[in-house]
């Protein structure tokens, strides 16, 4: 959830443009319709668990057979981000094998139009791990992603050997969290109401919101989807995977407990661009929360990307210190 303006025009969402400026909205919250990503050297195959609105389809780069204990499968997943936003940062580690995936509803799996919840995202993860049948694997998780990492390390931390979790847009530990969660309920409200657009002309803003959320912050005039890029008619659909996960994201209350028994496996991560916004508070609280700093990541919210979805972080920089703190 990174920093500044934008400039209005389309991209491949049919939403706001994500330039290569620092400036630009995140790409990294959404989910994307087209696919494209650069994929790396490895050879790539690909896989399903579950049926149904469960389907979850991932990919695994390289052989799954040369993982061991110290080089383990790497999962590098987001939420609702897909697949096809981690290409650059996989191609950083050919040394290990690396898997992808695309979330419960996202992607190229079946979708519907009900709320997902972290606990069934992070069921999804452990059905994917099952799957590969290679033991505990390392897994950075970005965004929604990270707060579905932290749910799993609850759920099933023999699942995983380290857990790099970075900006989890969660409200629960921050102490304007009442002010985040009315301006979350008002925009899921606005998505029933009148549809993704103007749903999204309110979010984009909240993102990039610098500081603490007031709770004079609804009583502003609401954001013309146009200024996005974005149309303010309502196409009926209610399928947005953002907008179904929202709730359970950003509501997600952290079992404390089980993250502090995890020990310093699990790392909380921030970009040093990121400032006070929402998700990167959201790392930094939960990392107090467990009394420990949270770790700075180069870049913003998303940092590791190389183009994908037009938007550049620093994504050698940023591989580079993942690598570090994974090894």
């Amino acid at each position: 959830m990174t920093q500044g303006a934008v400039d209005g025009s389309n991209d491949e969402f049919g939403r706001v443009d994500g330039s290569d400026s620092s400036n630009s909205f995140p790409r990294s919250y959404l989910a994307p319709r087209q696919r494209g990503n650069p994929m790396s050297e490895l050879t790539l195959t690909t896989h399903t668990v579950g049926s149904g609105t469960a389907t979850v389809t991932y990919d695994v780069r390289g052989d799954l057979a040369e993982a061991t204990a110290d080089r383990p499968v790497l999962m590098l997943v987001g939420s609702p981000m897909d697949a096809s936003g981690f290409g650059t940062l996989a191609s950083h580690f050919t040394d290990r094998p690396v898997v992808t995936y695309d979330p419960r509803g996202a992607g190229r799996n079946p979708t519907d139009a009900t709320p997902i919840s972290a606990e069934e995202h992070a069921d999804d993860l452990h059905r994917v791990i099952q799957d590969l049948a290679v033991g505990p694997v390392d897994l950075f998780a970005s965004s929604g992603g990270a707060v579905n990492a932290l749910a799993l390390v609850t759920a099933h931390p023999e699942d995983l050997r380290r857990v790099v979790a970075h900006e989890p847009p969660l409200a629960a530990l921050l102490a304007d969290r009442d002010a985040v969660l009315a301006v979350t309920r008002d925009m899921l409200a606005t998505y029933q109401s009148q549809g993704a657009g103007p749903a999204m002309a309110k979010f984009i803003p909240f993102v990039m919101y610098d500081g603490p959320v007031p709770e004079t912050y609804l009583d502003q005039p609401p954001a013309d989807p146009a200024m996005f890029g974005m149309s303010s008619e309502d196409d009926g659909t209610r399928t947005d995977p953002l907008m179904r996960n929202i709730a359970g994201c950003v509501g997600y209350q952290p079992d404390l407990e089980a993250l502090a028994a995890f020990g310093d496996r699990l790392v909380l991560a921030v970009g040093v661009e990121s400032g006070q916004q929402m998700a990167a508070r959201g790392g930094r609280s939960v990392a107090e929360a467990l009394g420990r700093p949270a770790t700075d990541f180069p870049s913003h919210h998303g940092g590791f990307l190389g183009g994908e979805h037009g938007q550049n972080g620093d994504p050698v920089g940023f591989a580079a210190a993942l690598r570090t703190v994974l090894d």
